[in-house]
């Protein structure tokens, strides 16, 4: 699994990874996750929320309500439900950081895409909620937006239209998942441990908000 080659890949650099499957969409699976993963791994510092459900790409005047509340409730429950069962014992312990992927689509629209823009546009808001309420406790929250990245999730599009994106870009590429990773890891690190609240575009600069 993709979860599997991550566990080794951290193992192989002399790291210490554990897998754990759960529908975070699910407060009781999100429990016993936490659980898990305190007993094999110890305290959390940085909880990334970044679990995604996919969508049609469709106008809006075909696009199904089932669809738009699979995306929007699920996205937002996932967040909701992992912040509850992690967050906690950052506060108890005055420090953590909080990741939310976001889409650079939260805040600039495109076609076909309303319930991810939407969805997106939730968690970037309940992102800047947290960062308020949970700064007081030692606790940082920040969202990373990343514009076109390679992923599985994007080998829908045409090559034509990876490149028309990337000739729109100032950088001149589009988005590798290492991109994203890095603007993650900075976010997690001691390095930015005055930030919280920020929204952070990891685009290529076509996104300059």
């Amino acid at each position: 699994t993709a979860a599997g080659e991550v566990v080794a890949a951290i193992r192989e650099t002399g790291g210490t990874a554990v897998a754990v499957q759960a529908d975070v969409r699910d407060a009781g699976q999100c429990e016993a996750m936490a659980r898990e993963v305190a007993e094999k791994l110890g305290n959390v510092d940085a909880l990334v929320l970044n679990a995604a459900i996919s969508f049609p790409v469709a106008p809006f005047l075909k696009f199904q309500w089932d669809d738009f509340r699979e995306k929007f409730t699920g996205e937002l429950a996932a967040a909701f439900f992992c912040c509850k069962a992690f967050v906690p014992g950052m506060v108890e312990r005055r420090r953590g950081s909080v990741i939310a992927v976001s889409s650079g689509l939260s805040r600039q629209p495109g076609e076909g895409f309303c319930a991810h823009s939407t969805a997106k546009s939730g968690l970037d808001s309940f992102a800047k909620s947290l960062a308020l309420e949970l700064g007081p406790f030692g606790v940082r929250v920040n969202v990373v937006a990343p514009g076109l990245t390679l992923t599985d999730a994007t080998s829908f599009l045409t090559q034509k239209e990876k490149d028309g994106t990337a000739q729109m870009t100032p950088l001149k590429r589009v988005g590798l998942p290492e991109d994203v990773a890095g603007a993650v890891l900075f976010l997690a690190s001691d390095e930015a441990r005055f930030i919280t609240g920020a929204y952070l575009p990891v685009s290529g600069g076509i996104q300059m908000p």
